[in-house]
């Protein structure tokens, strides 16, 4: 072989050798941080292929972010070994923004205050000591559970929501809407337990259990905001408190989302599977943006939050379903 092949060859080999040195270490350092352990080498191996793909996802992305030509990071989280389609499963089926309006009942009051002009440049509930910690609804695709009571702003139980709504068309841990569950906490005389003594184990729960002697809250009614206006959504986190949504959560980027403005622009509007709660909006580095309260825990985003593209057409179907609480 020409000297000037072989020496291409060797740096070749040196390159993926340290590739793979790289991605060996990140997946140690990986299963150390989430615990994780298998049943078996074949099942570690389909993981850590997995989490090689994800890894490249990882990579390629946030190659643009660091040309400026992204506004967001993507990085390693509890997901980093599942498969796209596993996320999938979790967040549960689609649903037309039609379908979910059509359910509700009881809420009579359509808020459509869209005037944002003396409304501050930005607001964070998070700041104001009225948005309880980050948790996480684990393998059970419980976000539109999760969207509405952590609008409550206190720490109610979300299991009850889970196992108790399915009369409202609800599905435990198959997905379910935002409105169901207010629907639910209004039909149960208008109160829910607390975190404390009803707490969340997710698809363990042996079904539903609430007996209304450990009220946290109750709720008077709720109100949906006009569909697909972000300044009205604006209005109402500034002058009423926190908002849940239903979104588009579907996309390898949303399960894999890390840190700055979101604006993944392949995702819909109309057809939303993950429900979310806004507890602030402001701008960074010239982008607007909505804080959105997730659950799927700290190592999520940045530490459990979302920052998604605020006024950019209902990115995501931010504002297509938003709604509040009145207590």
């Amino acid at each position: 072989m020409p000297p000037l092949l072989l020496l291409i060859s060797v740096q070749f080999l040196l390159c993926q050798t340290s590739l793979s040195l790289s991605i060996e270490n990140d997946w140690i350092e990986f299963k150390k941080t989430f615990n994780r352990s298998y049943g078996s080498l074949k099942e570690e191996q389909i993981r850590m292929e997995n989490f090689q793909r994800n890894l490249e996802t990882i990579r390629k992305h946030n190659a643009l972010y660091d040309q400026g030509l992204s506004s967001y990071q993507l990085g390693i989280n509890q997901f980093a070994d599942w498969t796209h389609d596993e996320y999938l499963r979790l967040i549960g089926p689609k649903k037309h923004w039609k379908s979910i309006r059509n359910f509700h009942k009881s809420s009579s009051q359509i808020y459509t205050d869209n005037n944002v002009d003396d409304l501050p440049d930005e607001i964070d509930w998070t700041k104001k000591g009225v948005v309880t910690p980050v948790r996480s609804m684990g393998d059970c695709g419980s976000g539109y559970a999760f969207g509405p009571v952590q609008a409550l702003e206190i720490e109610l139980s979300v299991q009850q929501v889970v196992d108790c709504s399915i009369d409202v068309w609800n599905n435990g841990c198959e997905g379910g809407l935002i409105d169901n569950s207010f629907e639910y906490i209004l039909k149960n005389h208008h109160e829910i337990d607390t975190e404390k003594s009803y707490p969340y184990v997710g698809p363990k729960s042996p079904g539903c259990r609430a007996k209304n002697k450990t009220i946290g809250s109750t709720m008077k009614n709720y109100v949906d905001l006009r569909r697909f206006d972000e300044l009205t959504m604006q209005n109402a986190v500034a002058k009423v408190g926190p908002v849940a949504i239903q979104i588009d959560a579907d996309s390898k980027h949303f399960m894999l989302y890390k840190s700055g403005v979101y604006d993944y622009e392949d995702c819909n509007m109309l057809f939303l599977d993950h429900g979310m709660t806004v507890v602030g909006y402001g701008t960074l580095n010239g982008q607007q943006y909505w804080k959105v309260k997730n659950s799927m825990g700290t190592t999520w985003g940045v530490d459990g939050y979302l920052l998604i593209a605020r006024n950019k057409d209902n990115l995501c179907g931010v504002a297509s379903t938003p709604s509040y609480p009145v207590v």
